[in-house]
């Protein structure tokens, strides 16, 4: 009988035991909610760390989506400066000048400032969806002050003084400039108030995006002219003192 060479018994146990290169693996799982994973597993860690002592052969991997947002942030730390460089260079080819390109480009810090404060005002934590809304928002971030000042050099090529330039043009890309904020902004809209499927890849980067173009159109209207004043203030002076210290030309008939 079985009894003679074996002892039965009813005791829990686990239904199946998974190997990973011949060693056995034990799976927990978890939904993180109402905070961003990174500061989550960070947190885990370091009580893991502090509170569990490992035998001897044990040790402890994250995967899941963990491992797919380490993997997508090391290819945005390549990819977002490969795309700001870029977005430069095509600035500097346009204007063909580094200090118009620069003042142009000054527009994306301030988007992403205002995409980090509206992130922080949604109480959305970032995400991989977030940083490619910060990708999008640098070439956004752009164009209004393309649209201003190129109207403004274009100004200054048909004779008019550097003040009188962006003033007037200024005034007249105000209407251009809200016009292409708001439509991009209305656009986003509807996947920043998204609450259903997809509304966790949706929100953040429609948030990042709104957020940005609020804060990049502040600075198209009220600092890029101040700034282009005073990165060419000096050069439009210099000029200025030229055309008043040359002489004028007299010729008298023989």
């Amino acid at each position: 009988m079985l009894t003679e060479v074996a002892t039965i018994e009813n005791v829990q146990g686990p239904n199946q035991i998974s190997r990973e290169s011949g060693k056995r693996r034990a799976v927990v799982t978890s939904n993180v909610r109402g905070r961003d994973l990174g500061s989550f597993i960070a947190e885990a860690q370091q009580r893991i760390d502090a509170e569990v002592d490992l035998p001897e052969g044990y040790w402890i991997d994250y995967g899941g989506t963990f491992e797919q947002l380490e993997s997508a942030s090391a290819r945005l730390q390549v990819v977002v400066p490969i795309a700001l460089l870029l977005i430069f260079g095509l600035l500097v080819a346009l204007f063909r000048s580094v200090k118009d390109a620069l003042v142009v480009f000054s527009g994306v810090p301030l988007a992403l400032t205002g995409g980090v404060a509206a992130l922080m005002l949604r109480g959305i934590p970032f995400s991989i969806s977030a940083g490619v809304g910060f990708i999008a928002l640098s070439g956004i971030a752009v164009l209004n002050g393309v649209v201003m000042l190129t109207f403004i050099r274009q100004l200054m090529d048909e004779g008019k003084p550097l003040e009188i330039a962006i003033k007037e043009g200024a005034m007249a890309r105000l209407r251009p400039v809200l016009m292409t904020a708001l439509v991009a902004s209305l656009g986003f809209v509807p996947m920043a108030l998204n609450v259903g499927l997809g509304s966790e890849v949706q929100r953040p980067l429609a948030t990042v995006v709104i957020g940005g173009i609020v804060s990049a159109t502040a600075l198209t209207l009220l600092v890029l002219p101040a700034l282009y004043r005073a990165v060419r203030g000096d050069r439009a002076e210099a000029s200025a003192a030229d055309d008043t210290e040359t002489p004028p030309s007299i010729q008298t008939a023989g």
